[in-house]
């Protein structure tokens, strides 16, 4: 059954208006999305509306320890580190290029001392982290992202969380005819979450679908 109450398609009007009225972005980045707007490969980058709930989560739980898989040009890792002067925050990734639009920015915004850049496979750096990290943020290749769930859930503490980017994925974990592997991962995943009794579950249906994990 479809719900009458699920969202409507937002026109580019809409969104620009939520932008515009919601989103209290920093000059840092700003820029920095600017700039990555520019790449072939700019729609990689965070969607822009979701910085401000990185933002809101780290202030809600006093996170001072996030983990992030996927740096790109380091917008949501420059989000979480402005959210407070207390968090440190350690990212994966394996692009010398991207991450060095990242460090530039980074150093502008004066928050480079507090990010720790692992520039390897991230299932590597994984098994290398200790525990205890507040939150985790979940956002690179979606082949792997059942093993990046997986480990980042053994990597917070109890009550911390684990978020993870594009479960919508365009919409194509719902056709059942589409089998590619990225698609396959994310369908796997979204239904692992459904029963997961590690965790307590929220499914944002915003930008391209974010799901949000609480460690039981």
């Amino acid at each position: 059954m479809t719900s009458h109450l699920r969202p409507t398609a937002m026109t580019d009007e809409l969104y620009d208006y939520v932008l515009q009225v919601g989103l209290r972005e920093p000059a840092s980045c700003r820029e920095l999305r600017d700039e990555t707007a520019k790449l072939p490969d700019g729609e990689w980058q965070t969607a822009p509306e979701q910085g401000p709930l990185l933002d809101l989560l780290v202030k809600l739980t006093g996170a001072k320890r996030v983990l992030e898989i996927g740096t790109f040009t380091g917008y949501g890792a420059l989000w979480l580190a402005l959210a407070s002067p207390d968090v440190r925050v350690t990212t994966c990734d394996v692009s010398e290029p991207f991450t060095a639009i990242a460090k530039k920015h980074w150093a502008k915004a004066g928050v480079a001392d507090r990010i720790e850049l692992k520039l390897a496979p991230a299932l590597e750096t994984l098994k290398t982290l200790p525990t205890g990290f507040d939150m985790a943020f979940i956002d690179a290749d979606k082949d792997n992202v059942l093993a990046y769930y997986e480990a980042c859930l053994g990597l917070v503490r109890t009550g911390g969380l684990v978020l993870i980017d594009n479960t919508l994925w365009d919409g194509r974990p719902a056709e059942a005819t589409n089998m590619e592997s990225s698609t396959v991962a994310i369908r796997t995943l979204n239904a692992k979450l459904s029963t997961d009794d590690r965790i307590d579950l929220c499914f944002l249906p915003f930008a391209d679908g974010l799901t949000i994990a609480r460690k039981r």
